[in-house]
């Protein structure tokens, strides 16, 4: 089984573990969803470092932890129309693949990624995420297989 090699803007379909549910003691997700990756870094051998961002329908109480995602960008990967935020203010990190990857029953692992977003898109959510990580504002939680 031959996985598709994880780029930075790749939208993901994933079992995102927010940091609630990890400090609940839970290992997995409860909720399959959407997720960018924000991070792609080549590690020893053929191991890559993978960080994602959870795509949600729930509006951030804080405006600066989250970045709409365009109705245009929306329509383009293949969400649905309801208004959703890609979140910064806490991440998920695991070695790919990782087993929290959903690709889509009956189709092959490429399905996983679901669509890109525009380089415009991904480079706004990479400069906030740095402002982010200098102000210390981003939790990680490190997910199976990042050893």
């Amino acid at each position: 089984m031959s996985w598709p090699t994880p780029k930075v803007g790749q939208i993901i379909r994933y079992a995102y573990l927010w940091k609630s549910e990890a400090d609940e003691g839970l290992e997995e997700g409860l909720k399959d969803r959407p997720a960018v990756i924000v991070i792609a870094q080549q590690r020893e051998g053929d191991e890559v470092r993978v960080v994602v961002a959870p795509i949600t329908h729930t509006a951030p109480d804080d405006a600066g932890a989250a970045i709409e995602v365009p109705p245009a960008t929306r329509r383009r990967v293949g969400l649905d129309g309801d208004r959703q935020w890609i979140v910064l203010g806490e991440l998920n990190s695991f070695l790919w693949p990782g087993p929290d990857l959903r690709p889509v029953q009956g189709q092959g692992t490429e399905s996983v990624i679901i669509g890109e977003l525009p380089a415009k898109l991904s480079t706004i959510i990479n400069e906030r995420l740095q402002e982010r990580i200098k102000a210390r504002q981003v939790a990680i939680t490190t997910r199976t297989g990042t050893e």
